[in-house]
Formats: structure tokens, C-alpha cells, sequence
């Protein structure tokens, strides 16, 4: 045994107890012994509890081994019980071992003595090892329900993003076209402007519902760690105020990761702001990085992490903590402790999205009144990506005389879609449905320049009906629109340089520039040969 195996014994002769001593010793269990003889002794001795094993004798003198097992049981029913008696009989020893006793040796048979506490001692190991891995079973069971929870919250909180971006562009759409319409000077102008704003804070706030449910439209690209923190410094001080220290601890070895910057420095800018919310009166928000190697999956996450290297983002203040039933809600959309009106309850559900849409995963560690941490893993980067450049937009109406399919379920949608591109001098089919797109596609496939379809539509959706019409129109560019991107990316399987996408709300202008931007793609492509490069426009 590595350590002295820490023994209480029940006996009141003390030649006995050190010829037990002696026999264990010298079958090679070092020991350190505790002798008693009385209750009161033996009641002490197992509320201290730094006990490994119990020999008793079965009868002492005013106090007897049944009842001393019984107070074992009572307050250390883990630790082995074995009776070292002379006066024990085969009845009452099978009666003890009923009652709870490990085993029980007699005086006279004491080369039992070794064996019987070997097997104890490992039976209690076989114990132990269960009770840990039933204790990891529980922990990833718990994991595993966490996961499927957040995973079935963000595919409503989705749905609902995909309804209310369809509602948001059409309110947007024609608000925009009735300020254009009213000119500068119109008594109305102001209100329908008032209008515009708020349809772009319910943008807002459907692009965090959005970033949540991991289905927002990302432009990820290789990005330094330590380079995202020190560029927000500036503005993360300011958000915090002058009662509030902040630390920054930077890996020299400066890690990288693949993620869209904007939603990176949006990650940063709500832990901190939540983390400054937990300290009213002061305190210390420190900020590090690190590079790290990862070899179990955090506990928040939805597709577990691969062990291998990482780059590790973690915030920590001296706040208030949480307790663990609001740590089990804080990564849920709309959940706030914050009072009303200081908090929409979006910020952690953002970025548990964000992190999960990078690849990566978190850690939460937290204790009323000590403050709380937030560990992100984002899979380590080794290279750069080519990245290409976007296309600059002029701010200018963008005109043409080409023909475009326009596939719409949404009627609103279609209508403001179909006369904003004929104000601009398109021609315009439209369709509701990807099966009629079909039917209307087989009689003009000559004259189609561009298919603009929704991505998510009944029946047939929108990747499945360009794939179709890609058959009849090898060169027909598509421009993909969704109130969400698919996880997978709807564009995967497309030819590079044929298809991009426009991220529901958008306004005309948006749209005019991204349907202008694709077709000189294609008459670009069509002088060169070859096809290049499309950006792929959103909406601002």
C-alpha cells in the first residue's frame, strides 16, 4: 500500500491488539492504529472520520461489537467493518454479517486476518470506481440533456427568426420605397423614417435570435486572438467605467482561429458587459488568452470537441456569481436576472451561438459572491485562408434589362421583390413555389439571366430547385435569400462563382446591389472564360 492504512480498533486487550497490528504489518499492510475500548471513545473516534478500516472485538465490556456496528453504520457506512474476536460463533457472526459487518476473523485463525482485509480494501476500491463512473454517467447525461435542450431551443428560436425576417422585409421594403417616394421634405417623412428604425432594431434583434440558433450568415476568415482583444480594449474600458480594473493576460504564442470578426468582437463586448451588470460596485474583469490542449469536450456544447489543440478565450470578474439553477438557464434566449428594461436576455444566448457556429464550446464556473468565469474553445488555426475580396457597392441604383425567375412562398415578400426589380428595368417571373419555378423555368430557360429564390419553401426548396434548373441552364446564376443559412451552407455543391446569398431583412437598395452584382459577375465570367469569386452581399 502506498499510504499507512489509517485503523480503529474496538479492543480492550491490549496484547491482542498489538499482536493484530504486528500481523498486519507483517503481511504488508503498514498501519496506523487507534486503539479504544469504551463507547465514548469509539463515538469520537468516527465523527473525526479520518478512519480506513474498523476491527472489533465482539465483546467489550459494557459496550458490545453489535452495537459498536451499528454506530459505524451510522456514521461511517463506507468505511469496512470486520469483527477480531475470540468468542464469536458461526450464528451470531452470520447475524453481524446481516447487520452490515464486512467479515469476521477469529483470534485463534488470525492468518485469515491479511486475506480478509485485502479483500475489503478492494471491494471498497470496486466501490469507489463505481460510484465514479456512475457519478460521470450522471454528469453526461446531464450534459447530454443540457445539449439537446439548447439545441431544441435554438431550431424554434430559428423558426421564428426565418417568420419575422420575412415580415421584417417587407416593412422595411416598402418603407423605404414610401420615404423615397415623399421626399425630404414631406410631413410624413419623419414618421416613416421612425419606421425604418425600428424595423432595423427588430433586424437587431432577430440577428441575435439568429446568431443563438447557430443559422446566421457568417464571414469567417483567420484572425489573430490576442490581436481581437487589444483592438477592443479601448472600447471595452469605456464600457465598464472607472470603477472597474481590467486586466488583460495575452498568450505570447498568439493563437488563432476561424471566425467572423464582427461576431467575435460581438462575443467579447457581452461577456464583458454582462460581467460589468454582475459588478455594480466594483471590482476586476481580467481577460485572457491562452493556446491549450484540449482533452475532454466543455461542458456547453452541442457537438462534443475532438481532443487536440485550442485556442481558449476566458473572462472573469469578482461579481455577484450565480447559482447553479441560474447557471442551468443562462445560455437560453430571453432569460434574465437583470431587471426590466436593462437587458433583452440575448447576450450569453448570442454567444453560445456564435462559439458553436465557430466550432467551438464553453466552460461556465461560477459561486454566489465570489464572481463568475467564462472559458471559449475555438479549434486552433495553423494557416491562413484565401479570403476574397468584397465588392464595393457605389450607392447608386443598380438597373438592367435581364430576365430573373423570382421563387417566393411568402406572397408580401414576392410582391415587393417582383416591383422593385421592375422599377429597375428587369424583367421579372415570378413563382410561388419551387414545382411551378419548374414549369415556368422549362419555358423560358433562354431568356433567364438569374434565379432568385427563397432557400426555405414547401415541397421543393430553394438549393434543391437550382440544382434541378442547373440541368436545363448550365450558366443561370442564383441568388439565394433566407431569413437563416443553413449550418451546411446552401451554396455547398455550387459551381464557385455562379450563386451568393442575401440575408433576409433586406432593404431594395440591398437587393439592387446584390442581384447588379452577380449578373456582371456572370458578364464578367463570360468574357474571361472563366468564372470568379462572388462576394456574398447582406443586409446592414
Amino acid at each position: 500500500m502506498k499510504t499507512p492504512l489509517r485503523l480503529l480498533q474496538l479492543e480492550d486487550n491490549t496484547v491482542d491488539a498489538e499482536l493484530i497490528t504486528a500481523t498486519l504489518i507483517e503481511g504488508g499492510i503498514p498501519c496506523q492504529s487507534q486503539l479504544v475500548d469504551t463507547r465514548q471513545a469509539f463515538l469520537a473516534a468516527l465523527k473525526a472520520g479520518r478512519i480506513d478500516l474498523i476491527l472489533a472485538d465482539y465483546s467489550i465490556p459494557g459496550f458490545d461489537g453489535m452495537a459498536a456496528l451499528a454506530l459505524a453504520r451510522q456514521h461511517c457506512p463506507e468505511v469496512p467493518f470486520l469483527f477480531v474476536s475470540a468468542t464469536i460463533g458461526e450464528e451470531l457472526a452470520i447475524d453481524a454479517m446481516h447487520q452490515g459487518a464486512t467479515d469476521y476473523v477469529l483470534k485463534q485463525r488470525l492468518g485469515r486476518l491479511v486475506p480478509s482485509i485485502q479483500r475489503a480494501l478492494r471491494e471498497l476500491d470496486d466501490r469507489a470506481e463505481r460510484q465514479r463512473a456512475e457519478e460521470a454517467l450522471r454528469q453526461s447525461e446531464k450534459q447530454f440533456r443540457q445539449s439537446q435542450k439548447m439545441e431544441a431551443v435554438g431550431r424554434l428560436a430559428g423558426g421564428i427568426a426565418h417568420d419575422f425576417n420575412n415580415l421584417l422585409t417587407v416593412i422595411l421594403g416598402y418603407s423605404q420605397v414610401i420615404s423615397t417616394e415623399l421626399g425630404p421634405q414631406h410631413p410624413l417623412r419623419g414618421k416613416v423614417d421612425e419606421t425604418l428604425k425600428a424595423g432595423e432594431r427588430a433586424a437587431t434583434l432577430i440577428r441575435q435570435l439568429l446568431a443563438f440558433s447557430r443559422k446566421q450568415s457568417l464571414d469567417p476568415k483567420v484572425l489573430s486572438l490576442n490581436t481581437a482583444v487589444t483592438s477592443l480594449v479601448s472600447l471595452l474600458g469605456r464600457l465598464i467605467g472607472t470603477n472597474i480594473k481590467l486586466i488583460t493576460t495575452l498568450d505570447p504564442t498568439n493563437g488563432r482561429l476561424c471566425a467572423d470578426q464582427a461576431q467575435l468582437e460581438q462575443v467579447l463586448v457581452n461577456l464583458v458587459v454582462n460581467a460589468r451588470d454582475a459588478m455594480p460596485n466594483g471590482g476586476t474583469l481580467t481577460i485572457e488568452t491562452a493556446q491549450v490542449e484540449l482533452t475532454r469536450s466543455p461542458v456547453y456544447h452541442l457537438t462534443p470537441l475532438p481532443p487536440g489543440p485550442y485556442v481558449r478565450l476566458a473572462v472573469t470578474d469578482t461579481g455577484c456569481g450565480m447559482d447553479r439553477k441560474t447557471q442551468s438557464h443562462i445560455f437560453e434566449p430571453f432569460f434574465t436576472t437583470k431587471g426590466e428594461g436593462k437587458g433583452s436576455g440575448l447576450g450569453l444566448s448570442t454567444v453560445f451561438g456564435i462559439v458553436t457556429q465557430c466550432g467551438g464550446a464553453m466552460d461556465v464556473t461560477s459561486r454566489v459572491g465570489h464572481g463568475t468565469r467564462f472559458d471559449l474553445y475555438f479549434p486552433n488555426v495553423e494557416s491562413d485562408l484565401f479570403i476574397p475580396p468584397a465588392t464595393q457597392s457605389s450607392g447608386q441604383p443598380q438597373r438592367g434589362t435581364e430576365t430573373i425567375l423570382v421563387v417566393e412562398d411568402e406572397p408580401s415578400v414576392r410582391t415587393l421583390v417582383r416591383d422593385e426589380l421592375r422599377k429597375l428595368g428587369y424583367r421579372v417571373i415570378e413563382a410561388k413555389s419551387g414545382i411551378e419555378a419548374c414549369l415556368l423555368a422549362t419555358q423560358q430557360a433562354g431568356s433567364l439571366q438569374l434565379l432568385l429564390t427563397d432557400v426555405v419553401m414547401p415541397g421543393m426548396g430553394g438549393r434543391e430547385l437550382a440544382q434541378h434548373l442547373s440541368a436545363i441552364k448550365p450558366d443561370l446564376r442564383t441568388l439565394f435569400m433566407s431569413g437563416y443559412m443553413d449550418d451546411v451552407g446552401i451554396m455547398a455543391g455550387q459551381e464557385e462563382g455562379t450563386s451568393s446569398f442575401l440575408q433576409k431583412p433586406f432593404t431594395p437598395e440591398v437587393l439592387a446591389r446584390a442581384v447588379r452584382d452577380l449578373l456582371d459577375l456572370q458578364a464578367s465570367s463570360d468574357k474571361t472564360g472563366t468564372p470568379s469569386s462572388t462576394s456574398q452581399p447582406t443586409s446592414r
